[in-house]
């Protein structure tokens, strides 16, 4: 992923596409149904390489070796959008979640070293344990709390020490009109309820999935020197926030409006602790690639209006 001048990840992506390059190697990505999966799937039709993504239908990753089929198929880049994200199971399905966020993810880096292929790996805040006033920076000690931290934290460590091209980006808080998310969940839960409690003690910077696509797409048309980054909106949140301005939307478009209540963590328990600083800092990004995060109220009205439209 090299630096530009281009002033979006979307505006990089076409000045790579109009110049020429040659579409005859694929790029490999694997996850069908996650929102970042979805996203990629979406750009596909405009990309100069085909995108061949590999579900569970057609690979499923508790079974099979995914090194396999990366020699096997010799592809242009990967990008790895599988994960498992359900933070709060992961606390009861820990061998599930080491193989899915750390086992194969190690088998796919290798794999990608051994053949000299870019490798595109997806993970989290949840790697930090929340207790930094300020927004985390890479080089940021890790802590953290849980699981689903713990294994995508261990997944980390396996793609740098598998060597090769790699790109880490963590990202936080992310919605789009695909999957499930807390958007969507706020869409649905404001249509059918009058009272809604909502969190407003953990800070974050929302993310649009199609965000994260975009740069591994980048990063997988034009890599550069290996590295970890953050990739996260631009401002920042308390989750009662965005489920403030999904119902003012709601509201907007059909005159139903439910009651928010804003309530601190302690009042809604859950297997998993959350941070409760999540916000990334984009910098180092931003400086590498002129990626311009968004504000999170703008791409949440992106996502309503795709909700909208499916």
């Amino acid at each position: 992923m090299r630096p530009t001048k281009a002033g979006s990840a979307t505006g990089a992506l076409q000045q790579r596409e109009a110049s020429g390059m040659s579409g005859s190697s694929e790029v490999l990505v694997f996850g069908r149904t996650g929102q970042v999966a979805q996203e990629l799937a979406k750009r596909a039709p405009g990309l100069a390489a085909p995108l061949r993504l590999y579900g569970r239908e057609t690979l499923d990753l508790l079974t099979e070796d995914p090194g396999r089929l990366i020699r096997d198929r010799r592809p242009r880049a990967v990008i790895n959008a599988a994960a498992h994200t359900a933070v709060d199971r992961a606390e009861s399905e820990e061998s599930l979640a080491l193989r899915l966020n750390a086992e194969v993810v190690g088998a796919m880096a290798r794999a990608c070293a051994e053949q000299s292929i870019p490798f595109i790996h997806i993970s989290t805040d949840y790697v930090f344990d929340g207790s930094k006033p300020e927004p985390y920076v890479e080089s940021d000690p890790t802590g953290p709390l849980g699981v689903y931290g713990r294994t995508k934290l261990e997944g980390e460590m396996q793609v740098m020490a598998a060597g090769g091209s790699w790109t880490i980006f963590r990202t936080a808080w992310v919605f789009s009109a695909f999957g499930a998310n807390f958007v969507k969940t706020m869409v649905r839960l404001g249509g059918e309820r009058e009272d809604m409690a909502v969190v407003s003690d953990q800070h974050g910077r929302p993310t649009h999935a199609g965000d994260i696509a975009d740069l591994c797409l980048r990063a997988a048309l034009d890599p550069g020197p290996s590295g970890l980054y953050h990739l996260a909106g631009a401002d920042d949140a308390v989750w009662a926030d965005v489920a403030d301005h999904v119902f003012e939307a709601l509201n907007a478009k059909t005159g139903r409006r439910p009651r928010l209540r804003r309530i601190p963590t302690a009042e809604y328990p859950t297997p998993a602790k959350r941070p409760v600083n999540s916000r990334l800092d984009t910098s180092k990004l931003q400086a590498l690639t002129g990626f311009r995060p968004r504000p999170w109220r703008e791409t949440v009205d992106l996502c309503l209006q795709d909700l909208s439209e499916l």
